[in-house]
């Protein structure tokens, strides 16, 4: 009474061709392997959404100064020609 042989499957698979007919089956198929292609796209989609935003543009180092053996930071705040 465990498992069920080959033999038992095969008369249950003809047992339910015989019902609901090759082409019920057939329909059956693409509707289940269009479903699992839409649930598979689904989730590419929302692993997508959830990647983080690029990081923004590093900002580029201040300049230093270097006075009396001590650096110095210092902000430029308009380019001027010398």
């Amino acid at each position: 009474m465990g498992s069920f042989s080959v033999w038992h499957w095969l008369i249950v698979l003809v047992i339910v061709m015989l019902i609901f007919g090759t082409k019920k089956l057939r329909n059956v198929g693409q509707d289940l392997g269009g479903a699992v292609k839409g649930f598979k796209d689904g989730m590419k989609e929302a692993s997508a959404d959830n990647k983080p935003a690029e990081a923004p543009p590093a900002q580029p180092a201040q300049p230093t100064v270097k006075v009396g053996g001590q650096t110095i930071d210092v902000e430029v705040k308009e380019k001027t020609i010398s």
